[in-house]
């Protein structure tokens, strides 16, 4: 399953938080976009997750990430960085245990 790191709990509770749209029961929705062997990745407010979303929450940020998106991260580590109130997500290998 996708991972957060504290920046990226961080900036996922920030994001959402200034959407006026969106209840407590919001979040930040990761889909993947394919094309033949490479995959394009939005990220979207929405209110909901949609009925097969794979939902992460931790410390108050919900990430919900689509079945196809899933898949394709399901060993990685979602991190962010935060440069004058511009949010750059990265998708990062998960360390060793």
């Amino acid at each position: 399953m996708l991972a957060l790191t504290d920046r990226a709990v961080e900036a996922v509770r920030d994001i959402v938080a200034s959407s006026h749209e969106v209840t407590e029961t919001g979040g930040l929705r990761l889909s993947a976009e394919l094309s033949g062997t490479e995959a394009s990745l939005k990220l979207r407010v929405v209110p909901l997750p949609a009925e097969d979303d794979e939902v992460i929450e931790e410390h108050g940020a919900r990430v919900f990430v689509e079945s196809e998106a899933a898949a394709l991260l399901d060993d990685k580590l979602l991190d962010a960085t935060v440069d004058h109130n511009q949010v750059a997500f990265v998708i990062l290998e998960q360390p060793e245990s």
